[in-house]
């Protein structure tokens, strides 16, 4: 599918990766889309192939169409690129179809940094592309859909990365959806938290009343004036005081007994929330959407997620810092009048993923409990918070400190889910690759040559083998996570069909997926959720011991337990 940019649309069906029928032009390319999916089969929706889901999906979504499948063209040859060890290639749909005819291939076209719920393209206009001018669009697409389908049936293990690049896509389609109808956002509530913690918002610029007067306390007690927000002027003030610091990050300021260390610390803990989270924050990405009757003001936080933002497959924003909101304002997260926030989290899922994925018989054994970690207490001294630490260290490799005494009983116990990583981390010393479950590729380490000659080499060369080791683990969670999102869209369509405008999922982090429904809808949606993750443990695992248990909350906010 390709629009015309007047509204309208070429469409051409396919078996598999073959023409189906000719070509179909459309006028309302919207109108069109919107029959295709209403009158498609339940159990066999339509799959849309297009270039670029971020270009072509707001607009739908925007209009009132969802749609249940697509095959994002970007995303999965991003995917197949890094898969050959090509991760710093270009992947967009001009830069595919240049590699298919040997031409020049161009860059990757740069995406606007997120504006706030302003950044919208205007009806289907967008057409980052790059195509050569002259280039049949819909040929493209359909050319190198069928030689993205013909790689992957070529890799060893195709199924896994077909269903890799299937989730990727879905998650694309996922993060359009949340971000147009947003999570839920008390104005109101934002400015009194701000309010309370900072003192009312200042008029001319200038720093806010409290932090203002912590700014004074903190030169008083020095005994001369000091920038708090200067690095060197606070490095400085510690030297004058007789600790000098190399850094004025807050474990190091931690380290130091002073009277001036507990003020530099609250300064620093609301400085950060006035940049990142303060007032021009909520106005630059909370979008008001009206008042209930007398009631409050009601908002919606909408990000500009980047799927596969990080090597692991984790997400990424452009702006907004979704991915990190901070607890103080975590209590302007209000569902709307009438309606709850389902809350999904997944518990210990780096442990359960590596025990899935190591075939490792003990610590499946563990890992079929609710609390793996408290299973693994019994092995040292009945100390829960000791089994937790010695198991994290093996998996990330920290052989100091605290968990050194325990790696090895940890080796001991669980020989197949060590040597994993070790493998992993042996691989990376190398200079070598390591891939996820699904077939995600870590990026090979850029200048090795020059890596394994400098005079540090052995210490960047444990670095990678470090970042390799967590890398086998941290990708396969996010294809869960994946895989998750992709199977609750599915069976929130089949358990409530009728869902309310607007509701559905509305955030999602890392091992986190937080729904917004109307209150009679919550059941329902809660066993959508429980399917989602029995489907989520087969497709991923097929009949296996481990389990990923979620930590299901039904409640009006979300810094509620």
């Amino acid at each position: 599918m390709v629009a015309d940019g007047e509204g309208g649309g070429r469409l051409r069906e396919l078996d598999g990766a073959s023409p189906a029928g000719t070509d179909r032009h459309v006028s309302d390319l919207v109108a069109e889309i919107r029959r295709i999916e209403r009158e498609a089969d339940a159990s066999s929706p339509p799959r849309w192939v297009w270039a670029s889901t971020e270009d072509v999906y707001p607009e739908l979504v925007r209009a009132g169409v969802r749609v249940r499948r697509c095959h994002d063209v970007e995303h999965t040859e991003a995917l197949l690129l890094g898969h050959a060890a090509r991760h710093y290639e270009p992947h967009s749909l001009g830069a595919a179809w240049a590699r298919l005819r040997d031409l020049p291939v161009p860059d990757d076209p740069v995406r606007p940094l997120g504006e706030g719920v302003a950044a919208q393209p205007a009806l289907f206009e967008a057409d980052r592309s790059t195509l050569p001018p002259g280039t049949d669009r819909l040929e493209a697409v359909v050319e190198i859909h069928r030689d993205q389908r013909a790689r992957i049936a070529a890799l060893l293990a195709p199924d896994r990365f077909a269903l890799l690049t299937a989730v990727e896509s879905a998650g694309a389609l996922g993060a359009v959806e949340m971000s147009h109808d947003g999570l839920p956002w008390r104005p109101d509530e934002h400015d009194r938290i701000l309010t309370e913690l900072l003192g009312p918002r200042p008029t001319s610029g200038g720093r806010p009343r409290v932090l203002a007067d912590l700014a004074t306390r903190i030169s008083a007690t020095v005994g001369h004036e000091v920038n708090p927000d200067s690095p060197a002027q606070v490095m400085r003030a510690m030297a004058w005081v007789g600790h000098p610091v190399g850094s004025t990050r807050s474990w190091v300021l931690e380290g130091v007994d002073h009277p001036v260390v507990p003020l530099l610390l609250r300064y620093k803990e609301l400085a950060r929330l006035y940049s990142a989270n303060g007032w021009t924050w909520l106005e630059t990405w909370v979008r008001e959407v009206g008042v209930q009757g007398s009631g409050p003001r009601l908002g919606r936080f909408q990000p500009d997620y980047v799927v596969g933002g990080v090597v692991s497959g984790r997400w990424a924003t452009r702006g907004g810092g979704a991915l990190q909101i901070p607890k103080a304002v975590r209590g302007a997260v209000r569902a709307d009048p009438g309606w709850v926030l389902v809350r999904a989290d997944a518990g210990q899922l780096e442990p359960r993923i590596l025990a899935a994925v190591s075939h490792d018989d003990a610590l499946a054994e563990a890992a079929a409990e609710e609390d793996l970690y408290a299973r693994l207490a019994g092995h040292v001294g009945g100390d829960r918070e000791r089994a937790k630490i010695g198991l994290l260290a093996a998996m990330y490799g920290q052989t100091s400190g605290d968990a050194a005494p325990l790696l090895a009983s940890m080796r001991r116990l669980y020989p197949r889910a060590l040597d994993h990583v070790d493998a992993a981390a042996r691989t990376g010393e190398g200079g070598g690759i390591v891939r996820s479950w699904l077939g995600r590729t870590s990026p090979p380490p850029r200048g090795w040559a020059a890596t394994i000659a400098a005079p540090d080499a052995d210490r960047r060369r444990r670095a990678h083998g470090r970042f390799t080791r967590n890398f086998v683990v941290q990708a396969t969670a996010a294809e869960w996570a994946l895989v998750l999102l992709a199977a609750l869209r599915q069976e929130l369509r089949e358990e409530i069909p009728m869902l309310a405008e607007g509701a559905g999922i509305v955030f999602f982090v890392h091992d986190e997926v937080v729904l917004h429904v109307p209150r009679e809808a919550a059941e329902a949606t809660v066993r959508a959720v429980r399917r989602a993750e029995t489907r989520t443990r087969e497709l991923l695992f097929g009949d296996t011991p481990v389990r990923f248990p979620l930590d299901l909350s039904v409640t009006d906010r979300y810094d509620e337990p």
